[in-house]
């Protein structure tokens, strides 16, 4: 092959790329074969939740439609389920290979799976009278869903507020980081997160949307009765607009070299001022 025929511009490659892209396309390709690491996919309209901690708290849960458990030997005597043949679902005792084949070979499934039901969003009309709720502004990343999931129950906060685009879906990822908190808190779905802010202060809710640099400490904000804390996307942070609503812009006092925290824990440390507010003797 000639030097010349080899001096092409990355912009050739490019287009070159495209152009066998679109004959591969035009032949019929095969789609590319899935790796180990990927799994296989599930049926519409089931996702698969793993781990002993989050299949035992769905199992626990009577909202939660399941389809089956697939299950090693070991993990069943773990998760105590009694006698199986009394669940309303068929269970399949399997080795962990054919777990990890379904999953996928990073899937960490303690040996327990099973494939249900998404949970169905609830409305912001079906707020109950909880104190606390967490609002998430474009928040898409599910390990952290899954842990400020995890943390808000903990602290006892009544719901979590999304928005329906620009929010992870229910998936294995997202109960896995949650540890079972998901079967314990609601989820909730808005269309327009400002004006669902201010439904939540027409509700009694005072919103504390946190921001690293806004001038007020988180300590110094809290008022009434009802707290709903908003925290933004990784990087962004809050959107303009969701700044311009929220009742209080504050920050978290951190004295050390880092002036921020990861979405999850800044959640996690506003849940505990939150909490102490909340519960302090009146």
């Amino acid at each position: 092959m000639s030097d010349d025929q080899n001096s092409g511009t990355p912009k050739d490659s490019h287009y070159a790329r495209l152009r066998r892209a679109h004959r591969d396309q035009g032949r019929g390709a095969q789609p590319r074969p899935r790796s180990p690491a990927e799994g296989e996919p599930a049926l519409d309209g089931l996702v698969r939740l793993y781990g002993l901690h989050t299949v035992r708290a769905a199992i626990d849960n009577p909202r939660r439609k399941i389809a089956r458990l697939v299950v090693t030997r070991n993990a069943l005597d773990r998760l105590a389920l009694g006698d199986t043949a009394a669940l309303p679902f068929p269970v399949e005792i399997v080795e962990p290979r054919e777990i990890d084949r379904i999953l996928g070979g990073e899937a960490v499934h303690q040996g327990a799976m099973i494939e249900a039901r998404p949970l169905v969003p609830k409305a912001l009309g079906a707020l109950g009278d909880s104190p606390l709720v967490l609002v998430l502004d474009q928040v898409t990343d599910p390990h952290n869903v899954g842990a400020i999931i995890r943390s808000a129950v903990a602290f006892g906060a009544g719901a979590l507020i999304t928005t329906q685009r620009h929010s992870p879906s229910e998936s294995g990822v997202l109960a896995k980081a949650a540890s079972g908190a998901l079967e314990h808190i609601d989820l909730i779905e808005v269309r327009n997160l400002a004006a669902a802010l201010g439904e939540l202060h027409a509700a009694g809710f005072r919103t504390v949307g946190l921001d690293s640099e806004a001038p007020e400490q988180i300590e110094g904000s809290f008022q009434g009765d009802r707290i709903a804390l908003v925290l933004g996307a990784e990087g962004k942070g809050l959107r303009q607009k969701t700044r311009e609503t929220v009742s209080a812009l504050v920050r978290l006092d951190l004295p050390g070299a880092i002036r921020s925290l990861n979405v999850s824990n800044a959640a996690a440390v506003a849940l505990y001022a939150a909490r102490r507010f909340l519960d302090r003797p009146v």
